[in-house]
């Protein structure tokens, strides 16, 4: 139960003193005492009720609060048969520990309040085990799919008063409770911020439930994991069950009962996974017929068998992406592509990818560390009345998912994506696999544990600078660059800024010195010594091309 009720309930004549804000604690028990130091029969989570015969001195007050505080008690009620009003510095010192105190009045006995309570917290312990009952008895009527996780999330909702979601491993939301009263759904930002706390806490080895703190609110992450594999295998594509609620203080029958409902939402997990077989089929498919060159109208015929499964209802897809995805592991013990299919699978189901709805349409294979995905688009008209798409571009892909994905591959992981153009025929397919894959080899060439590339980006010098060798671009950038770091270095002059500023400017004096704040002959002498030094000449085409390549490559 928690403290609120006790303001509820009018044969108790409680009055509350102070701790409007902290009505929401729950209380686990009651305990009556008058000693000057209780805390050694103190465990957390009472309402302690005393008729203050402790207190000699003001000062007093003050010592008696901060043991019950540190204790971790609900809350305090103080009786007013020995001292009439409860004294100003007890309420005081409540305050100051942010402890909820309430007076009782003469007339109402210890006694009454204390079976009250005990009576709630006892009734409310039987219903956690009713409510087990009832809900394996309505899963076990509601057919095969067990009426999903909202059955599940409701009874939560309705028999323990507690708000929980169904998060994915990137923290869209999956399920929420549908009761009326169960308030908003949680903002998305929220989600993501809760499944990136759950990831690193998972890769971390600590154990759940995981308690995170956001905006005031305390939320309590519950793992829904497949047991008998590596955690790296699934902890990027398992879901988790949060709870807008502190587990640190509660029993061990509370926390069986949401391990439980984590179990049960997992053989949902499992089934909306077998679901997606069909697809996974299809993609593995089409992907071998085309990587072994398959005729054209092979392909197309494929095409049509799988055009109807991804997108119900228009027959025919007439655009078609490909986006590839790699998944390393830094010590390469485990292999990439059933980790790279999972997150494809859930990267490309986010709300926004395809209209304001989530959609479960993709339809992804993997082979050895990479998983490759056949994106059907529902085809637009552009201005001209020709038939158009408008596709997935790679930074909105990774967008939303990257700061959590990040925290799940931790330090040893790493997760890159290519992304083709639009096609609309079965004859482009084999460029556009091969479009994603050079995409993604660009995105592996960067910094960072989540990277992504589009194909936009092959029609630039970025295409060919992840391929130079290592070797080469130390020689080439240390030739230009390195007397410029040792000047910069020696004497704080800032030529490696000045250059880039100018190469940015397209070489324009005026330009230049006002993005730097420069005269412009302060700036032609800073650039002056970088010719001097280098011998290079920056009026040069061929010159200022070489610096500019070498700022990439360094």
């Amino acid at each position: 139960m928690r403290l609120r009720a006790l303001l509820d309930t009018d044969t108790l004549g409680l009055r509350l003193l102070g701790g409007e804000d902290e009505l929401d604690r729950t209380v686990r028990g009651v305990m009556t005492t008058d000693l000057r130091d209780p805390s050694r029969y103190l465990s957390g989570g009472e309402l302690v009720l005393t008729g203050l015969a402790w207190r000699r001195e003001p000062e007093d007050s003050e010592r008696f609060v901060r043991i019950l505080a540190s204790a971790g008690v609900a809350g305090l009620a103080a009786g007013e048969a020995e001292l009439g009003a409860v004294p100003d510095d007890l309420v005081q010192a409540c305050t100051r520990h942010r402890l909820p105190l309430f007076s009782v009045v003469e007339d109402v006995s210890f006694a009454s309040i204390t079976e009250y309570v005990v009576r709630q917290v006892s009734s409310e312990r039987a219903g956690d085990l009713a409510a087990v009952v009832d809900r394996h008895r309505r899963l076990m009527t509601s057919g095969p799919a067990g009426g999903g996780p909202e059955v599940v999330l409701d009874l939560l909702g309705s028999d323990l008063d507690l708000r929980a979601w169904v998060l994915s491993p990137t923290g869209r939301q999956i399920a929420g409770s549908t009761l009326a009263d169960s308030g908003p759904e949680l903002p998305a930002e929220v989600g993501a911020r809760l499944a990136g706390e759950h990831l690193a806490a998972s890769r971390s080895g600590r154990r759940g439930p995981h308690r995170v703190t956001l905006g005031g609110a305390t939320y309590s992450l519950f793992p829904i994991r497949a047991d008998g594999r590596d955690l790296r295998e699934t902890v990027l594509s398992d879901w988790l069950l949060a709870v807008e609620a502190d587990a640190g203080d509660w029993s061990e029958e509370r926390l069986d009962l949401l391990n439980g409902v984590t179990q049960l939402i997992a053989v949902e997990r499992d089934r909306r996974d077998a679901a997606r077989t069909v697809r996974r089929r299809l993609a593995q498919e089409v992907l071998e017929l085309v990587q072994t060159g398959a005729p054209p109208a092979e392909i197309a015929a494929r095409l049509r068998v799988a055009a109807p499964v991804l997108l119900p209802g228009l027959g025919t897809a007439p655009h078609w992406q490909i986006v590839v995805a790699r998944v390393e592991w830094e010590n390469g013990d485990l292999p990439g592509g059933p980790v790279a299919q999972a997150l494809l699978e859930e990267v490309l189901v986010d709300p926004g990818t395809f209209g304001p709805e989530p959609s479960d349409r993709i339809a992804v294979a993997h082979t050895g560390d990479e998983a490759v995905a056949l994106v059907p688009l529902p085809a637009t008209m552009d201005e001209a009345g020709e038939s158009a798409a408008a596709g997935l571009h790679a930074d909105d892909l990774l967008a939303v998912v990257r700061e959590p994905l990040g925290r799940g591959l931790s330090d040893d992981g790493r997760l890159t994506v290519g992304v083709s153009a639009s096609v609309h025929s079965a004859e482009g397919l084999r460029g556009a696999l091969e479009e994603a894959r050079h995409a993604r080899r660009v995105a592996a060439a960067r910094p960072g544990r989540v990277c992504a590339a589009g194909h936009e980006e092959l029609a630039s010098h970025v295409l060919l600078l992840p391929f130079v060798p290592d070797d080469v671009r130390r020689a080439f950038t240390a030739r230009l660059l390195d007397p410029l770091r040792d000047y910069d270095r020696r004497h704080r002059a800032e030529l490696i800024p000045t250059l880039e500023a100018f190469l940015d400017c397209d070489g324009s004096w005026t330009r230049c010195a006002t993005r730097l704040h420069l005269h412009v002959n302060t700036l032609r002498y800073r650039v002056g010594r970088i010719e001097q030094l280098t011998g290079r000449d920056l009026s040069r085409l061929e010159d200022k091309l070489d610096f500019f390549l070498a700022l990439r490559m360094s």
